[in-house]
């Protein structure tokens, strides 16, 4: 499979865990706080190359690839995620300005959940969910561990997983970010001299 291929695949699980979470959100009441990007500014994010493919397809085929490497050097590695715009000075409200190629950390964050020590089921959400939806934070917790479908994320991040193991390395947002559209552009480089020696 070539990194091409594997993008498709990653926007196939994506399309499949999509599909899960917004019945997840329709039905919970647990849906993001309209304009809230607390998560997305937060700098302790990380997530893997692998997940970001979509992105760096995108960039590249767009003609942005090379301005994008360029804002990430200009940005913290542990910094907010690049592709997140903040609409409020402190940056808990704000957009991703490339949602539908948005990684699948962006995704599972409070749409999923994990198995605590015990084995339990625990949501995967934030303390703002968690208190100002407290009462359908508290109703969702009992009815996944009484057999309601959630999308379980270690299942998902097996899947991701399975695709590469070396670009589902975990590294901070930007990081990752930067690693997949090196990536891209190494392969579409490759690909070029290939059917130009090919002609």
């Amino acid at each position: 499979m070539n990194l091409f291929e594997k993008s498709q695949a990653v926007l196939e699980l994506f399309g499949q865990l999509d599909l899960e979470t917004k019945e997840l959100a329709d039905q919970g009441g647990l849906a993001c706080i309209s304009g809230c990007g607390r998560c997305c500014s937060s700098p302790k994010v990380t997530a893997s190359p692998l997940e970001f493919l979509p992105l760096a397809f995108d960039f590249y085929e767009k003609g942005t690839a090379n301005q994008a490497l360029e804002s990430l050097e200009n940005l913290p590695e542990s910094g907010q995620c690049m592709i997140y715009r903040k609409t409020s000075e402190d940056g808990s409200f704000g957009f991703c300005s490339n949602y539908a190629n948005r990684g699948m950390i962006c995704r599972i964050f409070g749409s999923a959940a994990r198995r605590n020590k015990n084995g339990v089921k625990e949501l995967i959400t934030c303390k703002i969910l968690k208190e100002s939806k407290k009462e359908a934070f508290e109703e969702l917790s009992v009815q996944i561990n009484q057999g309601k479908s959630i999308p379980m994320a270690t299942e998902y991040y097996s899947q991701l997983n399975d695709l590469d193991q070396y670009l589902s390395e975990s590294y901070p947002i930007n990081v990752a970010i930067r690693k997949a559209i090196e990536a891209v552009m190494r392969f579409q480089y490759y690909r070029q001299e290939e059917d130009a020696s090919s002609v």
